[in-house]
């Protein structure tokens, strides 16, 4: 399986793809986390996630989380680490499938507004309505007039659901180039991830340029003050699910809530919005830890 820039199928990457993973992206750190303060910390902000969601079922709040990014930008990752220790019955995924025929000629929004939690649920949106802003138009899946509707929909769509009370949560997870491609290697090489790779897949990694600009178009559209992206810079995945996880928490005002145990969310790795992005694409030089 070959890609635009390298064979999939050769035992080892490019040096270049090795090399300059981690820090693809102007990423702010030269090294990954360490597994164990990893593991602590992820424990501790799944104890508050679990105070989350008891505070959601006896308050009868309603949380949606959605994530978005290129592929292998470890939206899966995140969703599972939140959703780890949370009871499913309260806590949902969606990953919705491509529309069947007559889902196409439904409201676009129809289909996910079926997904939407019910009081004293939480629902975590594995890619969303926001298809229609990047994958769709650049993969030719809509047409640009289809796409334009809804970015001119979208926050009218989203201010209804704030209104009614709905704590929505927006994550665009951004990856480097060098660092998409050596997740494709390592998924072609394991047998339990080689399902990952399509052949849509493939097709993204070369428009790549055209996925930054939906990308920053869908930021720029739909960024608001009701509904804010959080933009999650995502070469380092551990780093990422803790800082996502940490904005949650903070934004919450649920019971039994511990700051100390939260801490602060690191603003090298996540921000609000396209400006975040664009300053810290063009920012300085990794730091060493």
């Amino acid at each position: 399986m070959n890609s635009p820039l390298f064979d999939l199928d050769a035992p080892e990457p490019p040096a270049w793809v090795r090399e300059g993973a981690l820090t693809s992206g102007n990423y702010p750190y030269a090294k990954k986390m360490k597994r164990r303060a990893y593991e602590q910390e992820l424990h501790q902000l799944q104890h508050e996630l679990v105070k989350v969601l008891s505070w959601v079922q006896a308050r009868e709040q309603r949380i949606v989380l959605l994530f978005e990014g290129r592929d292998a930008a470890g939206k899966g990752g995140a969703i599972k680490v939140v959703r780890e220790y949370l009871n499913p019955r309260h806590a949902r995924i969606v990953a919705l499938a491509a529309p069947t025929e007559r889902e196409r000629g439904q409201w676009y929004f129809q289909r996910y507004v079926e997904e939407l939690p019910a009081r004293g649920e939480m629902v975590l949106f594995d890619r969303s309505w926001y298809n229609r802003a990047v994958v769709e138009p650049v993969m030719g899946f809509c047409t640009k007039a289809e796409s334009e509707s809804f970015l001119r929909e979208a926050p009218d769509f989203e201010r209804m659901l704030v209104r009614d009370g709905v704590y929505l949560f927006k994550f665009w997870l951004n990856i480097g180039r060098e660092m998409q491609m050596l997740r494709f290697h390592e998924r072609r090489h394991n047998p339990l991830k080689s399902w990952k790779i399509s052949p849509v897949d493939m097709a993204a990694v070369g428009a790549w340029d055209e996925f930054s600009a939906a990308r920053d178009k869908m930021l720029e559209t739909t960024h608001t003050n009701y509904a804010p992206w959080y933009v999650v810079r995502a070469n380092d995945k551990r780093r990422a699910r803790l800082n996502l996880i940490r904005l949650v928490l903070q934004e919450l005002p649920y019971d039994g809530k511990e700051p100390e145990t939260i801490g602060k969310v690191d603003d090298q790795v996540i921000g609000a919005g396209a400006g975040f992005l664009r300053q810290k694409e063009a920012g300085p030089q990794p730091l060493e830890t």
